[in-house]
């Protein structure tokens, strides 16, 4: 429904899905340990799903004669053990040959930490508050049901701005410790399927005008955060980014500066 239909030859054959002739090994397990990674000639594991989101946990994908090498958890880390790399913020500078198990974060941590560290690097945050609108996710129904978490969470996903806690915010110390204290959020959920935005409020050490900082993004988007943080010019919406590669957009045209020392930068 977001990305359209797979414009690919698809078909089971011999137990694998093979795709464009490429046979991809499949699993039906539901217990890591009974699957054989280093017969599907896997030596990293992409854990995308939700159940394992510790070391501890993650390690049943290694710890093993026929385990994968590392594990990359798509989700924020349950534990105070696992690293958190976020490309572009620290995992060119943190990452060690000896982790076996690292988390890359969320999608909104990952929406904002660069964005963050192209503005903290330059003029330095003293303090922020994030709000991000969010796409609806899977956790969500579709009409009002009952909520793990909180009770408007399990209203009608397709009907409502449902406002919610996230902890993206706070996660980005994990990868900056510079900011640790200093940025906190919350979400709105909202009835669209693929692409969010976050709202960055903060105040600044350094002076700035809106015009500098669109001149650093720009410089960041074309140098060293070249594939990471976009800048978006032109007048879109969030559907015109479906698909996009890079972790963050930031909308030129969408941030507003009240003065040199607060504004607010939307991405």
């Amino acid at each position: 429904s977001a990305h359209g239909k797979f414009k690919a030859d698809v078909k089971v054959e011999g137990g694998n899905l093979v795709v464009n002739g490429n046979a991809v090994t499949i699993s039906s397990t539901r217990d890591p340990t009974q699957i054989d990674w280093q017969a599907a000639g896997v030596d990293y594991v992409c854990e995308s799903t939700g159940a394992f989101c510790t070391t501890e946990l993650c390690l049943q994908h290694t710890e093993r004669a026929n385990g994968a090498k590392k594990v990359i958890i798509s989700a924020p880390a349950k534990d105070a053990d696992t690293p958190t790399l976020v490309v572009g913020v620290n995992a060119e500078k943190d990452y060690q040959p000896s982790m076996k198990v690292v988390s890359c974060a969320s999608c909104t941590t990952n929406g904002l930490a660069p964005l963050v560290k192209t503005i903290h690097d330059k003029y330095g945050i003293v303090e922020g508050l994030m709000t991000t609108v969010h796409a609806a996710t899977a956790s969500q129904y579709v009409v009002d049901s009952n909520s793990k978490k909180d009770w408007r969470g399990g209203r009608a996903a397709s009907a409502n701005i449902i406002p919610s806690s996230t902890g993206a915010a706070k996660a980005v110390a994990k990868c900056m410790p510079e900011m640790k204290g200093k940025l906190t959020g919350m979400a709105f959920r909202v009835p669209t399927i693929d692409v969010s935005v976050v709202d960055l409020t903060c105040r600044l050490e350094k002076g700035a005008s809106y015009d500098d900082i669109k001149a650093t993004v720009k410089e960041a988007s074309e140098t060293y955060m070249n594939g990471i943080v976009g800048y978006g010019s032109d007048p879109c919406v969030s559907q015109d980014y479906v698909g996009d590669e890079r972790s963050t957009i930031f909308d030129v045209n969408a941030g507003i500066s009240l003065n040199d020392n607060f504004c607010k930068l939307v991405s």
